[in-house]
């Protein structure tokens, strides 16, 4: 198996994104990494790094895309770019299975979608990512960005292909899902949610539990969350400004608080670092490209390198538990 890592992606490439590729073949077997980008820069890097040249290709790609371009046309102008070599070796080589880069989302997006063929049936592909819960459980929200504008039926195949993910990869043999909403009354929403909700209810291979509002989202009550990507994009930016936002208050009001608020603090220190492991990202991968025959992984723009390893990692488990034959296997089902 083998896993492309865009070594030039990120706000922290190449030095902690090739730091993330070495530590996920150090903590797993069984895979090789294709590291994308400047080869000479990659091979001073991997120089340092105690790293196993067996199970490490170099794809030479001098160009890079950044976040101030234009992602489509970055993509059809910059075709030896990290992303882009990435990619179209992800399509043309059969032992290729995941691809993963922190570059610009508009670039994966745009590319991933022209390069890599759709499951059958999907029309369009949604950016997933699982999200941890106050209950120490996950949740995946689909879609957050890759689809600002949709119709009632990309919605409901987000529905069946976050479940799908819950039921391979999560083990949640009936995932509960929720329609984000403005409300939890059923006629809540805008129009197209009031024409998605049916589809959904009615739908007697999905497990739909309603309406849900943004805040219930991290509640753990919930498996998946469906949403159109613009939607779906602001609550996934609220929810990480909170809870940055919270810390930063905590930690201001500590220090201002005196010596009390320290000697509290020195109390609560393992409440506050089991909050924190919780809740941190780095630990959960990156958001998942869903409905694409390969697998693609989105990891955060600031990600380092246990975040990169996490996402390697979790595109290594989406291959092996053939997240993409689930959808695959769920739409023939539908449609028999």
């Amino acid at each position: 198996m083998k896993i492309i890592v865009d070594a030039f992606g990120g706000d922290h490439s190449p030095s902690e994104i090739i730091k993330g590729a070495v530590l996920a073949l150090q903590t797993a077997q069984d895979f090789s990494v294709v590291l994308a980008g400047k080869e000479d820069v990659i091979k001073k890097e991997l120089n340092a790094l105690q790293s196993e040249p067996s199970r490490i290709e170099i794809l030479d790609a001098p160009e890079v895309i950044t976040n101030d371009d234009q992602p489509t046309e970055a993509v059809r102008k910059k075709r030896a770019s990290s992303i882009v070599a990435g990619l179209r070796r992800l399509a043309d080589d059969e032992q290729a299975t995941a691809f993963v880069s922190a570059g610009s989302t508009g670039a994966v997006l745009t590319a991933a979608t022209i390069l890599i063929r759709r499951i059958p049936g999907i029309i369009r592909p949604a950016l997933a990512p699982v999200l941890p819960t106050v209950k120490g459980g996950h949740v995946m929200l689909v879609d957050c960005g890759a689809n600002a504008d949709c119709k009632p039926v990309n919605l409901h195949q987000f529905a069946y292909m976050g479940s799908a993910y819950a039921k391979a990869v999560l083990g949640i043999p009936k995932p509960k899902i929720g329609l984000l909403s403005n409300g939890t009354e059923d006629k809540k929403g805008n129009e197209l949610n009031k024409e998605v909700f049916p589809l959904l209810k009615e739908d007697t291979t999905l497990t739909f539990a309603g309406n849900i509002e943004a805040r219930e989202i991290l509640s753990g009550d919930y498996d998946v969350v469906v949403a159109d990507g613009f939607s779906g994009n602001i609550a996934l930016k609220a929810c990480e400004g909170t809870a940055l936002s919270m810390f930063s208050l905590i930690k201001e009001g500590i220090m201002q608080g005196g010596l009390r608020a320290k000697l509290g603090y020195l109390l609560l220190k393992p409440v506050f670092r089991g909050v924190k492991k919780v809740m941190d990202y780095n630990d959960n991968g990156g958001a998942v490209l869903l409905g694409l025959s390969k697998v693609v992984v989105k990891s955060h723009g600031s990600s380092k390198a246990k975040s990169i390893a996490a996402s390697v990692l979790q595109a290594k488990e989406l291959a092996e538990k053939g997240v993409v034959n689930t959808i695959a296997a769920y739409l023939t089902k539908k449609e028999s």
